[in-house]
């Protein structure tokens, strides 16, 4: 029995499957880490964008809520792979997309991180500045550092992190809730509940983007667990954790956004912390949101080095990745988030809500494919050796999964309504996105098929030759 690797607090494994030896963690871990990924300032913007863009104070609440209960039954239905696989999530993905195949979502998966790397780093940035009175630039660069080195360390860290951040997170924001309240009566902002189709499911979309969006890596953060750990405990740890902690921070969002009279726009992060006060509270609030950051931006580094691995062993039967090209790989991803934050760092709001909804397009049929394939065909049997052979039984290229997940894409777009792109359909609809429903709905059900009639036909040919 290898012990090593089970006690070292420096992780060492990478995409390589965790054996029984050196499992561990339990399910409150996974509760408090996304409990702690999600209270933090970015969803805080979030919500907000539900008011910015048009919406009420109780209609953006309930159509948040709906969103964050749609996209964390997703997200936390990936979360349930991580213990019996023992690998991370995109690298199954080549049983649905083939050896190589498999490589066209994850790099898709690495420009996600890459942009909220670049996100919270700003708003990192601007917390970081204001306690010690610090260029924005120097705050995003104190900020990057500081995660490279949390990201390299791993697996345990990470989950200590969330831990830490998950107190931090529940403290701040009674306090926040708490200050609101106090001085604007929370009964008086959901009194003007003018609902609109358009905006509730504007704050829906925007909600279930924010869940889905941690679908490809979320597994990377339970599997460790040992494999006969409950699916379903870890569904409801994680999904719970996640869509509490996103309400929580959407909520206090929404408020703010509609106490803010315009405020809040170019100056996220220092409206929301002189809502709570001043003076040494105010820097105490500027620390809580710079760490809460620091949570979700190790997530997103640590979930892009496993995909870049992922591509980089493709056809490779050495799959283990050293210390040194972890901490390089690493250092790139952080480098070049770094230096997009830097760049766009005062035109951070509209682009982040552009970028937010965009994302679905792209991520709800690889979750429709993946999900669908894991549960009600390959029934959480995974030939982990295969995976890493083109030759094998997952292919070279899954033509079945690209093609419904291309095609997800593309039925899309009539309805996507982002500063990237408007289609046709939108206006037809009064302005509605409903693309995201449109990526979940029809792949999962194409796949279904084509899969139901794969299975017939091999059941079929098995027949035939005995």
């Amino acid at each position: 029995m290898n012990t090593k690797n089970n006690t070292t607090f420096i992780e060492t494994r990478s995409i390589e499957p965790i054996p029984d030896s050196e499992r561990h963690g339990s399910i409150f871990s996974q509760f408090t880490l996304w409990l702690g990924a999600n209270l933090q300032i970015t969803a805080i913007v979030t919500g907000a964008l539900a008011i910015v863009f048009g919406g009420d104070v109780f209609w953006s609440l309930a159509g948040l809520a709906l969103g964050q209960v749609a996209g964390g039954i997703v997200m936390a239905l990936h979360a349930a792979q991580g213990p019996k696989l023992g690998i991370p999530q995109m690298i199954s993905s080549r049983v649905q997309f083939g050896v190589y195949g498999a490589c066209v979502p994850i790099l898709l998966v690495c420009l996600m991180y890459i942009g909220f790397i670049a996100t919270g780093a700003v708003l990192s940035g601007q917390a970081i500045s204001a306690v010690f009175h610090t260029s924005e630039t120097s705050g995003i660069v104190l900020f990057a550092f500081t995660t490279l080195v949390i990201a390299f360390v791993g697996y345990r860290l990470i989950h200590l992190l969330g831990k830490l951040a998950s107190v931090v997170g529940v403290i701040a924001f009674i306090y926040l809730f708490w200050k609101i309240s106090a001085a604007h009566p929370i009964g008086e902002l959901l009194g003007n509940a003018a609902f609109s189709w358009r905006t509730f499911l504007t704050a829906a979309g925007l909600a279930a983007s924010w869940q889905i969006t941690f679908g490809p890596y979320v597994a990377d953060y339970s599997r460790y667990l040992p494999r006969n750990t409950s699916s379903r405990k870890v569904f409801f740890a994680v999904g719970s954790g996640s869509v509490i902690g996103a309400q929580v921070a959407m909520t206090v969002g929404v408020l703010a956004a509609a106490i803010s009279q315009g405020k809040l726009l170019g100056h996220e992060v220092d409206f929301i912390v002189t809502l709570g006060g001043t003076g040494a509270v105010a820097t105490l609030l500027y620390l809580s949101v710079a760490f809460g950051k620091l949570t979700i931006n190790t997530l997103n580094a640590y979930g892009s080095l496993m995909c870049l691995s992922t591509v980089y062993s493709c056809g490779k039967q050495q799959i283990r990745i050293s210390p040194r090209v972890r901490l390089l790989v690493l250092a790139a991803i952080i480098a070049l988030a770094t230096g997009i934050a830097i760049i766009g760092q005062h035109s951070f709001l509209a682009a982040f809500k552009s970028f937010l909804l965009f994302l679905l397009t792209f991520f709800t049929p690889w979750s429709a494919v993946n999900l669908v394939d894991y549960y009600f065909f390959n029934h959480q049997e995974i030939d982990v050796a295969a995976l890493n052979d083109p030759a094998g039984k997952y292919r070279a290229w899954n033509a079945t999964g690209l093609g419904v997940y291309i095609l997800g894409v593309a039925v899309q777009t009539p309805f996507i309504d982002s500063g990237f792109y408007s289609g046709p359909f939108v206006s037809l609809l009064g302005g509605i996105d409903i693309s995201w429903l449109i990526g979940l709905a029809l792949p999962a059900a194409l796949y279904y098929i084509l899969r139901k009639v794969q299975s017939t036909h091999t059941a079929a040919g098995t027949a035939l030759s005995r």
